[in-house]
């Protein structure tokens, strides 16, 4: 089993910068690709941002290309979404999940584990 703990949100001013962690424990992530999802009160979870098991090919959703960035240190067993130029419409509960130990994930479905979230608000 996999538990994966997010951490980093808060309330922030639009154009500003936030960055989330996720920490897994339980066991190694290394192998694993990680990615981002987010929800929006009354909207479905997409997908931010993920990225593969080496941490070589990262994957965007289009609404955050350009200002987020994912990232990761295998040696910490941690995974992080560093966002930028956020907007109002940025606002939602991030959520951090693990997949499998083959390329990247881009789907909810090809994730098996999930955090429990953290609360990004922006603030116009």
């Amino acid at each position: 089993q996999v538990q994966l703990v997010e951490s980093g949100g808060g309330l922030v001013q639009a154009g500003g910068s936030v960055r989330l962690s996720c920490a897994a424990s339980g066991r190694t992530v290394s192998t694993h690709y990680m990615g981002w999802f987010r929800q929006a009160p009354g909207k479905e979870l997409e997908l931010v941002a993920s990225i593969s098991a080496s941490g070589r090919t990262p994957y965007y959703g289009t609404l955050v290309r350009g200002r987020f960035t994912i990232s990761r240190d295998n040696s910490k067993n941690t995974v992080y979404l560093q966002m930028n130029m956020l907007e109002p419409e940025d606002t939602a509960v991030y959520y951090c999940a693990a997949g499998g130990d083959s390329g990247v994930g881009t789907r909810r479905g090809e994730f098996d584990y999930w955090g429990k979230g953290t609360q990004v608000t922006v603030s116009s």
